[in-house]
């Protein structure tokens, strides 16, 4: 009997070893194959610009510990705006294609792009859009193609932009689970919905102007490229006066009325190729990859860092959509040491989050300042612990539709006290000292607690509005008075100096080059986060994170309400964070 289980173990172990050696290549290869693939692109080519995989300005680099092995993934915005610029030049891309396009890119995301695609068209090469649904968000940017087609059933959106906040008041009273709220900011509407049943009128009249702002912006670059009156546009927004094909091609807002057979013939008409072959095309995530390593100069010494920030901020090492203190500060104090290093851009696009870590980031921006020039470049958002990041850098570059300011601090304490009760629950509490215990979610919160904890809100309040002051040169009255956890667009941000300039990452990398005081030089992305052999696993799907099989059982939508809601019982420390999240279509 020893020697059959003996010869079944050693059956069993080889099966599991040859397992793992086969699963070992097959991940090995999927991470250092791909490197080595070359994207071909053929004479008379078309972009095809599909964004539906694009969601971040920095798409990131990773270092991957187990292996020792570094990878950079090519597929961010930046890398598509810089693949749009090289194909002006490029002889044998003669146009792009916006088929259908839909992306999650935010709108200060989506201007940038248009912007480099007006730049596009400059070159003489043309755009062609088709849609059988335009978004309202989407047709802003296929706004500025050279002939716009849109599906003979189709739709157009086109309504002008509002905002939908849910409150949670009598849910509380009812329900027993309180939310326990200490804030600074009589517009701090983050934590509104747990105080009341109806929008205040503060809230209201910066949602308002916030709203206006955007929208007056949006609509004077589609009046340009449609050759539209701003005020006529209005209108049709209004009366919904552009709701059908038929409609929106009699307000000029598109060209043609046609079936997806009919712009695909078209574009081979532009490009002389006759009827019955296929036009050559490339995808932008292709062309982007190869021109990401075509395009760097490296006879270039001189370097500006751009070190993206984007997401919630916290504590740990971040990701691609995590602001974390670990990679942030390492990249801080990496491009500060490097001597090719002659500036440093900070991208940013986050709503906020943990104070104490921006705090952080802000004092190794202090540090790094005194070294060489910081310059911030505004994504979507750069609000409350996103600006307190950005506020001491030595200039600041917003585009006009960015989200800013919301200088303002909460902090939020589930408390249970009432919903127990309901369900014949009691908790009882021995202590040495009065404040032993500190907090308890199943105790009412006592005043004596609250008055530690507003005193802690108050002094990050006040720490937060000094930052401001002193980065802004403005006096603690000029910044309070404007802060309040207030909201502004890009445009109203210049108009009261919490911004230096209107414009995108290109002129911030050209004030970081002054500043820096050089001409020749070449650009280096950071962070470089760090993972391991599990991250690696769970990206080839040879182990299925929880999250991807949340996301696969209720959905991506519903996922991204369960991670608000865990956000928002998770939070620790006080919070530096933006109102509410803003999604504009």
């Amino acid at each position: 009997m020893r020697f059959l289980g003996n010869v079944l173990a050693t059956i069993v172990g080889i099966f599991i070893f040859f397992m793992v050696s086969f699963f070992g290549i097959l991940v090995l290869g999927a991470i250092f194959g791909s490197s080595d693939e070359s994207v071909k692109v053929a004479k008379n080519s078309v972009i095809e610009l599909d964004l539906s995989e694009i969601n971040y300005d920095y798409a990131g680099k990773v270092n991957f510990k187990d292996f020792d092995y570094f990878k950079a993934q090519h597929n961010g915005l930046s890398d598509v705006l810089k693949a749009i610029e090289y194909a002006k030049t490029d002889d044998k891309i003669k146009g792009i294609s916006i088929l259908n396009s839909s992306s999650n890119l935010g709108i200060a995301q989506t201007k940038a792009l248009r912007d480099q695609l007006e730049d596009f068209k400059k070159s003489g090469k043309f755009i062609y859009s088709y849609a059988d649904v335009y978004s309202q968000k989407e047709y802003y940017l296929n706004s500025v193609a050279n002939k716009i087609y849109i599906n003979p059933i189709g739709e157009l959106d086109f309504k002008g932009l509002s905002a939908e906040i849910m409150f949670f008041k009598d849910f509380e009273e009812k329900s027993g689970l309180k939310m326990e709220v200490i804030r600074h900011g009589k517009y701090k509407s983050a934590v509104e919905p747990f105080l009341e049943n109806k929008m205040s009128d503060a809230n209201r009249e910066q949602t308002t102007q916030l709203l206006n702002s955007i929208w007056s912006s949006v609509v004077v670059d589609i009046a340009k490229s449609r050759n539209v009156s701003v005020e006529r546009l209005n209108q049709v927004a209004e009366g919904l006066l552009a709701r059908t094909p038929e409609m929106a091609k009699a307000e000029k807002l598109i060209d043609i009325i046609a079936y997806e057979d009919v712009y695909h013939d078209d574009i081979r008409k532009a490009l002389k190729v006759e009827s019955d072959k296929e036009y050559k095309s490339v995808s932008i995530a292709d062309y982007a990859n190869k021109v990401s390593t075509a395009t760097i100069n490296l006879e270039a010494k001189d370097k500006i860092a751009i070190i993206y920030a984007q997401g919630e901020i916290s504590s740990g090492e971040g990701d691609v959509n995590v602001i974390g203190e670990g990679s942030m500060r390492r990249s801080l104090q990496e491009a500060r040491k490097d001597e090719h290093v002659k500036a440093i851009v900070l991208r940013i696009d986050s709503p906020g989050g943990n104070a104490l870590t921006s705090e952080l980031i802000w004092r190794e921006i202090e540090i790094t300042k005194k070294v060489k020039p910081v310059v911030v470049s505004m994504g979507n958002y750069a609000a409350s612990g996103g600006y307190y990041i950005a506020c001491n850098a030595n200039k600041i570059y917003a585009e006009a539709n960015t989200i800013t300011g919301s200088i303002g601090v909460f902090g939020i304490l589930p408390n249970f006290t009432e919903a127990t009760k309901k369900i014949g629950i009691n908790v009882e509490q021995v202590k040495t000292h009065t404040n032993a215990s500190e907090y308890s979610p199943f105790k009412p919160l006592d005043d004596n607690y609250r008055g530690f904890a507003q005193e802690g809100v108050e002094h990050i309040y006040s720490t937060f509005v000094n930052r401001v002051s002193a980065g802004r040169k403005m006096t603690f009255e000029q910044v309070d008075a404007i802060g309040q956890g207030r909201v502004w667009s890009g445009q109203d941000a210049l108009k009261i100096g919490l911004v230096d300039k209107i414009g995108g990452m290109d002129e911030a990398i050209k004030e970081a080059a002054r500043l820096g005081k050089t001409t020749k030089y070449r650009t280096q992305d950071y962070p470089e986060f760090e993972k391991d052999f599990g991250d690696i696993l769970s990206k080839f799907g040879l182990a299925q994170s929880k999250e991807s099989i949340i996301k696969e059982e209720i959905g991506v939508q519903n996922y991204e309400i369960l991670q608000h809601i865990k956000q928002m019982t998770t939070q620790k420390g006080v919070q530096a964070r933006m109102a509410y999240e803003l999604k504009i279509n």
